[in-house]
């Protein structure tokens, strides 16, 4: 008997589907935002930064009164029994600057630390210097606390802890696509470990190799190793419950306004109360703080930046875990097996589902986008399917 032929079914036509604006318009709008947010506030504070109360330590209450009425707001005298007790609280980064009388009549004698950013010594140093001008008195100017020789700008802190967020940025946005093939646990220690591998790179190159950073190998990779942390899992917290815009938003949180209202490159006496704010809150603006702290004022006020990068660091996995068990998907329901056909006549046929060992599995595990994935977790059995025959096959058979 001649087999039929099997004829092909025609394809549908093919439409061109116009995709609906939104595809295109929110990746362009997005990006307009990010790159609009980055010169406004790089180029913008550094456009007309104006000094606004920056602690200064005077000694003799009748300097000190004739300074607070000629610089006004400018600066915020804090008057000071001695000079060896200014001095001290400018080591320890309590003021930025020590003005007192000189060893004549009509000298004046400014300490500076450098340490402070130039961006704000400078300010000081113009300002007093307008001071000495107006009253007729010679400014002599010394640097007490001085950068690092391979450090000139005072930069390198900033530049270590930009890059440091930059890569528990890049680590995290790894780590959302890999969602489906990791479970949370080792999601958590691959940012952990690398968090920890950062801090102590960075605080080589930077430390021990290049000599740019003074601070204390150990405590400034701890530092660098928080600022990873909190950069990887604020990234990763904000992907998860914000969902696509969620790296943006990082984007702009941390790369863009953490780090450039983080204080290095304009000191933050010379922002506007805004951006002071933002520096001491946000992860960048801590850990050049800190780094500062550690490689020129004896760690005297380390303990607040490392509060707030312990906090970013800590919520965030916080949140990530809490989310990621709220969301735990259900055990997922094996799919029913298609009927198959029969010929008149014969008894229609029960379907069993194999119960051997030999019996292919595959496992699934939770994840926190809400599908589930292959790991440890609920078994599931393919169903073994026939495809139905052709009716005119059937038919052609009882010929």
């Amino acid at each position: 008997m001649e087999k039929p032929g099997v004829h092909p079914q025609p394809h549908p036509p093919h439409h061109r589907r116009r995709q609906p604006i939104r595809v295109w318009l929110q990746p362009f709008l997005i990006s307009l935002v990010i790159v609009s947010a980055f010169v406004s506030c790089y180029v913008g504070l550094m456009h007309d930064p104006q000094p606004h109360q920056i602690p200064v330590a005077v000694t003799g209450p009748r300097l000190a009164n004739k300074v607070q009425q000629a610089l006004g707001d400018s600066i915020d005298v804090r008057r000071a029994d001695s000079t060896t007790e200014a001095r001290d609280a400018l080591r320890h980064r309590d003021v930025v600057a020590v003005l007192g009388n000189g060893p004549h009549a009509k000298d004046l004698k400014l300490d500076v630390a450098s340490a402070n950013g130039l961006s704000t010594t400078t300010a000081v140093t113009k300002l007093v210097t307008a001071y000495a001008h107006g009253a007729d008195q010679h400014l002599s100017v010394s640097d007490i606390v001085p950068l690092a020789r391979y450090d000139a700008r005072g930069l390198a802190g900033f530049y270590v802890s930009f890059g440091v967020t930059l890569s528990g940025f890049a680590l995290a946005q790894s780590v959302v696509g890999l969602s489906s093939l990791l479970h949370l646990r080792h999601r958590f220690t691959l940012m952990a470990v690398f968090a920890a591998a950062s801090g102590l790179v960075a605080a080589a190159i930077a430390g021990p190799i290049l000599d740019a950073v003074p601070a204390p190998y150990l405590p400034l990779a701890f530092v660098l190793a928080l600022l990873a942390a909190a950069a990887a899992f604020t990234t990763k917290m904000l992907a998860t419950y914000v969902g696509p815009l969620g790296i943006p938003l990082a984007t702009l949180l941390l790369l863009t306004v953490g780090n450039s209202t983080s204080g290095a490159t304009v000191g933050t006496d010379l922002m506007p109360s805004a951006a002071r704010t933002l520096s001491a809150l946000l992860p960048p603006g801590a850990a050049v703080r800190a780094i500062a702290d550690l490689s020129y004022f004896q760690s005297s006020h380390v303990l607040a930046p490392l509060a707030t990068l312990i906090l970013w660091a800590a919520g965030s996995a916080v949140l990530l875990a809490f989310r990621t068990t709220k969301q735990r998907p259900a055990a997922p329901v094996p799919p029913q097996a298609a009927p198959t056909p029969h010929r008149a006549g014969e008894d229609r046929p029960t379907p069993h589902r194999a119960t051997t060992d030999d019996t292919p599995t595959t496992h699934w595990a939770d994840t926190d986008e809400g599908h589930s994935v292959p790991g440890n977790g609920t078994t599931r059995h393919p169903a073994f399917t026939v495809p139905p025959k052709d009716p005119d096959t059937i038919a052609e058979s009882f010929v």
